[in-house]
């Protein structure tokens, strides 16, 4: 703010979204929104409608469309980030801008367990959730909002460590599981803790993945209880067919589903998901970085995965990356309405795919073109480098 100026002389940032083809909600309830046009205020959605409904001028920017579509911007509910824009899982760079480019804008961390030396004694680990919740909460490569600062639980935790944790601002744990905590019963006791003071839970699930992680079985899973079972479809290695229709019919709670995992067991756990009238509990990660290494289209992949090989309509698969997650993990992006973030991906069908609609594209099995995204009110990436180029793509035209 310039000196002299107060805050009720700043122009408000003025977002304008026009000649939008298609909407897609978020929300799974209804997923396609009759609207061509959005606008935001300040980096959050104020309206969303028909352009000869809505007030549509004084644009600080403003976007033609082109008739394609937007959607929420993707989030990626399992990460494991360590520091800044660098992962020695793979000792690369730049891994999280690249995601950027696939349509992410929002990640969750699951723990930051390929930190080097990572301590876990408790006073350590508490110590390292709180950096990694701070540093990430400044650092937003190419405007991706990163929710980190996930301690893996460990022996010897009390319930004033949750409470501690809380009051310093961390609101979720890393997988149960992955470190010494691999009963049941003291996972449960501690996952409640946790609940108490506002810190979700997410549990490792399926086979080992890093040293020090150990079989996490669906007798394991249900007794502690937590908020989310973690890939679901193993990470990599995936429970037998009866433990995953087990968890899905016997927990009422979300249901994850990552690329780096069992492609088998994540199509068995949509179709029970969906037998059960469920869908709404499904949400999408990649699990990485890992040993795979990074996917900076894995998110897209696995929306378009889903829905050619297991019947789901693509704008319902989309929810599974957007408004699903964003409901599940109390976010204010994920879902286009009123008072949410104006954080979207803008896309269209991929040139030459067959498919004559992005919808149709997908569910063909091919991955949109990705023409812009926007995060919190702001072009954070024109036409991505890393999708097939979209046949259209939207414009930043004369506000």
């Amino acid at each position: 703010m310039a000196q002299g100026q107060t805050s009720e002389s700043v122009t408000p940032a003025r977002l304008v979204i026009h000649n939008i083809g298609l909407l897609l909600s978020g929300d799974i309830g209804n997923p396609i929104l009759d609207a061509d046009t959005v606008v935001a205020v300040n980096g959050k959605i104020a309206a969303v409608g028909k352009a000869k409904d809505l007030d549509t001028a004084s644009a600080s920017i403003r976007i033609d469309a082109k008739g394609t579509t937007l959607a929420p911007g993707l989030i990626d509910s399992h990460v494991h980030p360590v520091a800044g824009d660098w992962t020695p899982r793979q000792n690369q760079i730049g891994w999280i801008d690249s995601y950027l480019h696939g349509g992410v804008a929002t990640m969750i961390s699951a723990g930051e367990v390929h930190t080097p030396g990572r301590p876990k004694d408790v006073v350590g680990l508490k110590a390292m959730a709180i950096f990694a919740q701070r540093a990430f909460s400044a650092f937003r490569p190419g405007g991706v909002r990163i929710h980190a600062g996930a301690p893996v639980i460990e022996h010897g935790m009390v319930e004033e460590d949750f409470k501690d944790l809380a009051a310093a601002g961390v609101t979720m744990l890393g997988e149960v599981g992955l470190g010494s905590v691999k009963d049941g019963a003291t996972a449960r006791q501690m996952v409640a803790w946790a609940r108490k003071y506002g810190i979700q839970s997410t549990i490792h699930t399926g086979g080992p993945s890093i040293p020090g992680s150990s079989l996490i079985d669906k007798d394991i899973v249900l007794a502690a209880d937590a908020d989310v079972i973690g890939h679901i479809n193993g990470g990599h290695t995936a429970l037998p067919d009866d433990q995953i229709v087990a968890l899905c019919e016997k927990s009422p709670r979300a249901l994850e589903i990552v690329h780096n995992g069992n492609e088998k067991a994540a199509l068995l756990t949509l179709r029970t998901a969906k037998e059960l009238k469920h869908l709404d509990r499904l949400i999408l990660g990649t699990d990485s970085p890992a040993g795979s290494g990074v996917q900076p289209l894995g998110i897209l992949r696995m929306i378009s995965m889903l829905s050619s090989l297991a019947d789901v309509r693509a704008e319902v698969a989309v929810c599974f990356a957007t408004g699903n997650t964003a409901r599940i993990r109390n976010l204010d992006c994920g879902l286009i309405e009123p008072g949410r973030a104006a954080t979207f991906v803008m896309i269209d069908k991929a040139q030459h795919s067959p498919g004559k609609t992005v919808l149709e594209s997908i569910q063909r099995g091919d991955l949109p073109g990705i023409g812009m995204v926007i995060i919190d009110g702001m072009v954070s990436a024109p036409r991505s480098r890393n999708t097939p180029p979209a046949t259209t793509v939207p414009e930043v035209v004369e506000p």
